[in-house]
């Protein structure tokens, strides 16, 4: 199964609807109507993380199906970083990772 037969599943679960949802993880009601769709449009990270917050699981979940014990919790300035992490050129994230993985140390 995948995001959208997942996203359905949950919203099913919790007897949610997606007018409800929209208002829980402020995403646009029609938006989530698209990946719920036949010919579903995929979320973006963004859009994918504020509806699993809101439905109180995990991403992976409603992409899989499946949670995974060993995934982090990618909430506040975790997810900040990443989506500046992104805005990065490769060079300046091979730069980023090459500093972590010193700090690492």
């Amino acid at each position: 199964m995948g995001f959208r037969e997942n996203l359905k599943e949950e919203m099913e679960y919790q007897g949610i609807t997606t007018k409800e949802l929209a208002e829980k993880s402020g995403v646009g009601k029609r938006t989530i109507d698209h990946y719920l769709m036949n010919d579903p449009q995929e979320p973006g990270v963004y859009n994918a993380q504020k509806i699993a917050k809101a439905l109180k699981v995990s991403v992976e979940y409603l992409v899989t199906g499946k949670e995974y014990k060993s995934a982090i919790a990618v909430t506040g300035e975790k997810l900040d970083f990443l989506y500046s992490f992104e805005k990065l050129s490769p060079d300046e994230r091979l730069l980023i990772l090459t500093l972590v993985k010193k700090l690492e140390k």
